[in-house]
């Protein structure tokens, strides 16, 4: 079982929700979340550290550990260290995570930066290998200006590191974990990437990416693995529930909004489920390997599993590019789940 194969492993589990991502969920609830969704088929997982800092590596671990390790790949990232925090008062919820895990962020794109967290998420996972790493969050939507002093340490020396357990069969692949496309061309100006997990990119709403950088990778031999397929909550909610509706983890904006109510009407036409939709979309194109949402639940795996077999007329895509709503050029799904 290849991940970067198309099709192979074509619905995995992101595991930032085992980190308590803004709320808080049991030991119980995460092990039966992982539970779930090894029964729906899933056989690809990503964590990394800063997913409440340090908790989901550990509850992933211990819900995997007794798998056959040949069943199943495993990601995990590397830029951020977690150092020890004692300070007296944790705030209950730091990053985003509710966690009371007693560690802090340090960014660290060296080679010794990316050996150290290596080897600590071996500990923590308490597994012997993970298939898959990813650089987290270089770019700079997280540094800004600081960025380019975080390149410089990964093209200097922290490739080397990943590269280095590459070629020694430590891990099978490398790459990069990250909300922007830009970054993840000027990597592959440093060295051979095998995958960048792209967070909401290459979506339903949005297809920026298709016409340079997603043939950028197939030309480089790097698949996708995409992320984020609702754009943080938008196209799993829709527009008509009330309240906020979220996009790109903010509030969304009016264009947004509007753009969406229009892909419901279509959705409306074809009795078609606008998360189903959103799901499926992505892996129709030839660079993309695995989609994979973000779940914190056994009952949202099931919803999940549910949608990604849901029938999709071909009709339903037709109209949307018909209406300017989608890329005329993005390549659509044959059938449910299906490239």
């Amino acid at each position: 079982m290849q991940l970067l194969d198309k099709g192979a492993i074509p619905l995995g589990l992101g595991c930032a929700s085992l980190g308590n991502l803004y709320h808080a969920i049991g030991d119980d609830e995460a092990r039966a979340t992982v539970d779930a969704a090894w029964d729906a088929g899933m056989r690809y997982f990503d964590t990394a550290p800063y997913y409440g800092l340090g908790l989901s590596e550990r509850r992933l671990g211990d819900a995997l550990r007794d798998r056959p390790r040949s069943q199943y790949r495993l990601s995990t990232k590397v830029g951020r260290l977690l150092d020890p925090d004692i300070g007296p008062d944790l705030a209950p919820e730091r990053h985003g995570f509710v966690t009371s895990m007693p560690f802090k962020v340090r960014y660290d794109y060296s080679y010794d930066g990316i050996m150290r967290s290596w080897e600590a998420s071996l500990q923590r996972l308490g597994l012997a290998r993970v298939d898959i790493l990813l650089v987290h969050d270089i770019g700079t939507v997280t540094h800004g200006a600081d960025n380019a002093r975080h390149f410089a340490d990964l093209a200097d020396s922290g490739y080397r590191a990943l590269d280095e357990l590459r070629r020694n069969g430590d891990i099978a692949a490398i790459g990069l974990g990250v909300n922007e496309w830009e970054i993840c061309a000027q990597a592959m100006t440093i060295g051979q990437f095998d995958c960048f997990l792209l967070a909401g990119r290459y979506t339903l709403l949005e297809q920026e990416p298709l016409h340079a950088f997603l043939p950028l990778c197939e030309r480089h031999g790097a698949s996708i693995i995409l992320g984020g397929a609702y754009n943080s909550g938008i196209l799993a909610t829709g527009t008509r529930r009330g309240g906020t509706v979220h996009y790109n983890y903010e509030p969304a904006p009016a264009t947004i909004i509007e753009r969406v109510a229009r892909i419901e009407a279509v959705c409306d036409a074809h009795g078609v489920t606008l998360a189903a939709a959103a799901l499926q979309f992505p892996l129709a194109h030839p660079v993309v390997a695995s989609v994979i949402p973000g779940l914190g639940s056994a009952a949202r795996v099931e919803q999940t599993a549910a949608l990604w077999h849901e029938p999709i007329p071909a009709a339903f895509w037709h109209q949307l590019k018909d209406e300017g709503l989608l890329d005329p050029d993005a390549p659509t799904p044959a059938g449910p789940g299906q490239p």
